[in-house]
């Protein structure tokens, strides 16, 4: 009987523990993520040249976010994808992008006591330049768009600042697929 009430006695601490660290993580929020993008593209278009893109890059991110509520925030950000290049054997050429945007999203949390997994989905605004050099010349192409973007992540919290790892989509039109793979950290005010 000692033991039960014993645990009941630490059960009770450990969660009265937890409930600070849980309400601290709703409010105003700053990060920074780095980590890398991978853009795929099967036909590049007639303006640069119809060819296959794969590229990759180091990208990173800077965003700002308000969790109103344990299970529910809106985030928002500016990102850079880096510069990924491909090479087009056929023409002796590299092809280059750099893309990069402002975002915004709403984001579900499932709090895990002092973790949580999140999924998010919004829009991103995003300017993309394509470069193609071969030899001595060089075409460029600028393009832009609005398109949605989709997230999933988790984050580990110690009081007011959490680690979190992340994987991005973009549904950029044109291509198959940009994604960003990134691990950062996060402060909460």
């Amino acid at each position: 009987m000692r033991g039960f009430k014993l645990s009941i006695a630490l059960t009770g601490f450990l969660a009265l523990l937890a409930v600070p660290a849980v309400a601290a993580d709703n409010g105003f929020y700053l990060g920074a993520s780095v980590g890398q993008a991978e853009l795929e593209i099967d036909q590049l278009g007639d303006q640069v040249y119809s060819a296959d893109f794969s590229g990759d890059d180091m990208a990173y991110k800077i965003f700002a976010g308000i969790r109103f509520i344990t299970f529910l925030g809106v985030e928002g950000a500016y990102r850079d994808f880096g510069s990924p290049e491909d090479e087009l054997a056929e023409l002796g050429a590299t092809v280059t992008a750099d893309l990069a945007g402002y975002d915004v999203a709403a984001v579900g949390y499932l709090p895990l006591g002092i973790a949580d997994i999140f999924a998010k989905a919004g829009m991103i605004a995003w300017d993309a330049d394509f470069s193609l050099d071969a030899g001595g010349g060089s075409v460029s192409v600028s393009d832009d768009g609005e398109d949605p973007l989709y997230g999933v992540g988790f984050q580990l919290r110690f009081t007011s600042f959490a680690v979190r790892a992340e994987v991005e989509y973009f549904d950029v039109e044109g291509s198959d697929g940009v994604y960003m793979y990134s691990v950062g950290g996060a402060f909460t005010f």
